[in-house]
């Protein structure tokens, strides 16, 4: 017998399945169910006004500071949940790397803002992300700490090359293979660091720790 998955969330939201808190089975653990008509529809999680395309000239051609590209480095399954975030400013090549214990929008956004919420607004004026579903929850970033957010087309990470660049140098220290529930904090921040303070050509052999601090100053 094949049964619809409309009738077994009825029978999940009926009186005999509350009272038998069948609810708490689910991945989103609603006590009332929305109507069909007043979900989400899927292509709005990222609406077109926040397409790439219509981020300003400015953000593209890397001549303001202050915009950031973010993304998410993954580990293999058998490890467990845990990945590691990375973000990069996009004139000066600074990046921020911190761990997730999962991949949930919430956790993410939560700790993204814990890790740049600090900064001046004029240093966090926007990321720019690629289309995972981790990434959903970003009209947090621009109601809690005034953080736009801009979305790549689907299916092309190329279009943010700078965090995917640093991705790269970063797997250097962190193959597929790490474990990264064992990696300690201090390290995390220590293999940062170390690719922060290395001299970039396209910086006039600056470091990024270095471009970074001098914008930084400017701001002030």
């Amino acid at each position: 017998m094949t049964v619809s998955h409309e009738t077994i969330y009825a029978h999940v939201y009926s009186r005999e399945g509350r009272a038998a808190e069948l609810a708490r089975h689910l991945p989103d653990r609603r006590r009332q169910r929305r109507s069909r008509f007043a979900r989400r529809p899927q292509g709005l999680v990222f609406p077109p006004e926040r397409a790439i395309q219509n981020r300003p000239a400015w953000v593209k051609d890397r001549s303001v500071f202050g915009d950031w590209e973010g993304d998410l480095m993954i580990f293999r399954r058998e490890h467990g949940l845990a990945n590691v975030a990375s973000l990069v400013e996009r004139k000066t090549r600074y990046a921020v790397l911190f761990r997730n214990n999962d991949r949930s929008t919430r956790h993410l956004m939560d700790r993204l803002m814990t890790a740049i919420a600090a900064l001046p607004q004029a240093a966090r004026r926007s990321i720019t992300f690629d289309r995972g579903i981790e990434f959903s929850g970003w009209r947090r970033l621009q109601n809690e700490i005034g953080t736009e957010a801009w979305f790549c087309d689907p299916q092309a990470p190329w279009q943010k090359g700078a965090v995917e660049n640093f991705n790269k140098r970063a797997r250097r220290y962190l193959p597929r293979e790490t474990v990264v529930a064992e990696i300690s904090d201090r390290s995390m921040v220590a293999i940062c660091a170390q690719l922060n303070n290395t001299p970039r050509k396209c910086l006039g052999w600056q470091t990024p720790t270095e471009a970074f601090r001098t914008e930084i100053m400017n701001l002030r």
